[in-house]
């Protein structure tokens, strides 16, 4: 059962009408900075609010004491992040770069390339990324809060990806016009060595007013197994299988450069000192290790962020690589949706409908062939797709009745 909501007077509903038909996700908004929502609090699948201390919506126990622009500690905070915030040397690549954009990737883990979306490209997913995030926004706080908390995220972050019923927004053509770009597409087969799948979409964000960091993770742990088609991949890649037996060092290379995902986060503002830069932590993709708890990560890592990437810019990620989001002390949405791509050797459970055939049908011959795995049959809607909501337990509902 949800946590009942407070009671509403006319003029909270009238501003709060305004916030949302006006959300947008580059520039300066008044949407986020809820005082009334405390620290580090998530909520469980119900939205019934707690405090964790392990995994990846962990306290953060340096945060901020109160959610507010001008708080002091806050506002120590934002001095620190105006003094230090950035990666020493951050490459930021043009979309021609494909060789130098691929030594970086499997050096590193990720690599930043400008210009991935023209203005008009760019334009279109400000839109459908305030579209739907004003999905979420729509569902009424309670206890004083603006916002519902997302299920096992910290306050102010949301996941376009997991607020979805279908846990995807392929649904939506802006999303899946972006699988398939002249600027983009040239740079998956390079890393992928030819062959791969579209295998979903989403993306996150953060509100003005998300305090805390967010536990260094990866959305993908390496399993060091080594199928026949990874062997294929690698050897497409340029790594020399010279017998049966694999030395050590040929294993590692490979591992290194057959990730089983990359994702690319489309920038809708520039990323800034002060508005939740996501931070990466390179050469950790195949790391057999856990990244650091919230206590233990050291001072470089919280500073290891990709300040200076521009709007327009995609972040180009193996998925097994450390990151984390953090603070956003500004008054602008940082915002990235994604789309999420699989290596060629990918078994079938890793894919799941979440397009619909009318969306995949008006596709280039490239976008739907890459696709084919993850589309509906006709006259089929992808279970849950179409619903957006923070709580676990009211996108499984929604999930539910669309398959009834």
């Amino acid at each position: 059962m949800l946590p009942t909501a407070r009671p509403r007077g006319r003029n909270d509903e009238s501003r709060e009408v305004i916030e949302r038909e006006n959300v947008q996700v580059f520039g300066e908004t008044d949407v986020g900075w809820c005082a009334a929502t405390p620290p580090n609090e998530t909520s469980d699948d119900d939205g019934r609010p707690l405090v964790r201390t392990e995994g990846f919506s962990a306290a953060d126990p340096t945060a901020p004491k109160h959610r507010a622009y001008d708080d002091p500690g806050v506002c120590a905070l934002r001095e620190r992040l105006r003094r230090g915030n950035g990666m020493p040397g951050l490459e930021i690549l043009a979309p021609h770069e494909i060789e130098r954009a691929r030594r970086i990737f499997f050096r590193d883990g990720f690599v930043v390339v400008r210009d991935l979306l023209d203005p008009d490209a760019l334009a279109a997913f400000r839109e459908a990324s305030a579209r739907a995030l004003s999905q979420i926004l729509a569902i009424p706080g309670f206890g004083g809060r603006k916002y519902v908390t997302e299920t096992n995220r910290l306050p102010h972050r949301y996941s376009y990806g997991t607020s979805s019923a279908s846990r995807h927004l392929l649904h939506d053509p802006v999303w899946a016009s972006m699988i398939d770009r002249p600027t983009t597409t040239p740079l998956v087969e390079s890393l992928f060595g030819g062959e791969y799948w579209v295998v979903g979409a989403g993306g996150d964000l953060c509100l003005p007013g998300a305090i805390e960091y967010q536990t260094l993770h990866s959305d993908a742990r390496e399993e060091y197994q080594l199928p026949q088609g990874r062997l294929e991949q690698a050897a497409r890649l340029g790594v020399e299988l010279r017998s049966d037996e694999l030395d050590h060092k040929t294993r590692q290379l490979i591992f290194v450069r057959t990730p089983p995902r990359i994702t690319i986060n489309f920038l809708m503002s520039d990323l800034t000192w002060e508005n939740g830069p996501i931070r990466q932590i390179p050469g950790t993709q195949v790391r057999p290790d856990s990244p650091p708890t919230q206590g233990a990560e050291p001072m470089w890592m919280r500073l290891s962020t990709l300040v200076g990437a521009p709007a327009g810019a995609g972040v180009i990620r193996d998925t097994r690589a450390w990151h984390g989001a953090t603070p956003n002390l500004s008054r602008e949405i940082r915002a990235m949706p994604n789309v999420e791509y699989g290596a060629p050797w990918l078994d079938d459970t890793m894919f799941k409908p979440s397009m619909p055939h009318e969306i995949w049908a008006d596709l280039s011959p490239h976008a739907q062939a890459i696709s084919g795995r993850i589309k509906t049959r006709p006259g089929e809607w992808p279970a849950g797709a179409g619903a957006m909501h923070p709580l676990a337990s009211e996108r499984a509902k929604a999930k539910a009745a669309s398959e009834t």
